[in-house]
């Protein structure tokens, strides 16, 4: 098969194209913008927090079916999630795409990036949007944490 055939399964097409969680927030509480200058993938990703957990969750994305798949897919499941949730599934995504581990139970979804796994330079595609998520997480929880009543100092950028 070409790669576009391994790649672009069935289910990444339909991923890619539902678009889940596409747009903006009126008022985010975190945000960050990664690139990959290899592809030209971007994603702009914006969260809004709750108690911790990802309460909101808006991202534009412009790249590949991979990449615009993971993002959709993001909008469709992160609502709910901490950030310990949110590194698990990057890390279950990344060693699925290494061939060292299944897709877990709680994101069965994962299963239909495995076509990725035989192409290297495609990993970074999909990974993009999580790696945009954990930081628009990990920057608001920084920002909120400092902000916080009783604390002082600030974020470094």
């Amino acid at each position: 098969m070409s790669e576009g055939l391994d790649l672009y399964q069935e289910s990444i097409k339909q991923m890619a194209a539902a678009a889940h969680g596409h747009g903006q927030l009126a008022s985010p509480d975190g945000e960050a913008k990664l690139n990959n200058p290899l592809c030209g993938d971007r994603v702009h990703m914006q969260v809004a927090l709750q108690g911790g957990r990802i309460a909101a969750l808006a991202h534009q994305t412009r790249g590949c079916l991979l990449c615009r798949a993971a993002a959709s897919l993001l909008g469709a499941r992160a609502a709910g999630l901490d950030a310990a949730a949110i590194d698990a599934a990057t890390n279950a995504l990344e060693a699925l795409l290494q061939e060292q581990a299944a897709a877990p139970p709680e994101w069965p979804e994962l299963a239909m990036f495995r076509p990725a796994h035989a192409h290297p330079s495609r990993h970074k595609c999909a990974l993009l949007p999580f790696r945009a998520l954990q930081a628009a997480v990990r920057k608001t929880v920084a920002t909120q944490t400092t902000n916080s009543p009783g604390r002082t100092g600030h974020v470094r950028s």
